[in-house]
């Protein structure tokens, strides 16, 4: 079984050479992303502000496009994070290289790492569809879920055309939270409501806290070292990312079980 996963998720030669081009590679150019990321808002605006209509499917074909959507990333995560987690294993020659890449090994993202971050960076753009379900079942938009969906694209983007240290152990802890995440969304989409969904919100809080503790080796590593680490500048936009998605799910956090238990 293990060598079976190797090969596929590993030794497989569109994997072992992956080459991410700008803009040869699909969606890595700048006007990609930025018409990407402007469409999402654009039409998220203005079908939740209903200047376009959102047609009106009923509740069970809606609830089985949504358990196939969701039952989809959450098979996709996982995979993600079992890929990524042997690549960086088989690549990797010691482990501080988890979390600095010498600038000078290789010229751009490549190889079988760099292939899970770019599904990874493809995958955050089938996310907007989480949007969609939002609206279509006229559920509450919140500024944390349009805000979240819209940056993390340009996040993964900005890991990819930086060639950003650090992305295995990122990528990993990130699959693995969205594992659990859209498993809850899964169920909920059958009619079972899972009695963890606080869990999904305290995990994700974990991960930007394991982030900023990530980053104090990174920082050591990247100012000793001669030539530091790969990708700083995407470090810092992505330093600066995590915080503010650790004040707004924080405050989620407190609006919707702090309040809840004073009120109990």
């Amino acid at each position: 079984m293990a060598s079976v996963l190797h090969h596929y998720l590993v030794n497989h030669q569109t994997i072992q050479t992956f080459h991410w081009d700008s803009p040869t590679t699909f969606a890595s150019s700048k006007p990609f992303i930025a018409s990407a990321v402007l469409s999402y808002l654009t039409l998220t605006l203005l079908f939740h502000h209903h200047l376009l209509p959102l047609p009106r499917p009923s509740s069970s074909l809606l609830r089985l496009a949504s358990a196939a959507h969701n039952l989809l990333l959450l098979l996709l995560s996982l995979t993600m994070a079992v890929g990524c987690s042997l690549s960086a294993l088989s690549q990797m020659p010691n482990p501080s290289w988890l979390l600095c890449f010498p600038p000078s090994t290789t010229p751009s993202s490549a190889g079988p790492v760099f292939f899970w971050v770019y599904v990874f960076y493809l995958s955050k753009l089938l996310e907007f569809v989480d949007t969609l379900f939002i609206l279509l079942g006229r559920r509450k938009l919140t500024f944390l879920h349009v805000y979240h969906h819209a940056s993390v694209v340009v996040m993964c983007y900005v890991w990819m055309s930086t060639r950003q240290s650090m992305v295995a152990v990122a990528l990993v802890t990130n699959a693995c939270v969205h594992t659990l995440m859209y498993g809850y969304y899964f169920m909920c989409s059958l009619g079972r409501r899972p009695w963890w969904k606080r869990a999904v919100t305290d995990v994700q809080i974990l991960q930007f806290l394991f982030s900023f503790a990530v980053s104090g080796p990174f920082l050591w590593y990247h100012f000793t070292r001669e030539g530091g680490c790969s990708g700083f500048n995407g470090w810092v936009f992505n330093a600066f990312f995590n915080a503010s998605l650790l004040a707004l799910f924080l405050d989620f956090h407190s609006s919707n079980y702090a309040s809840k238990k004073k009120k109990g």
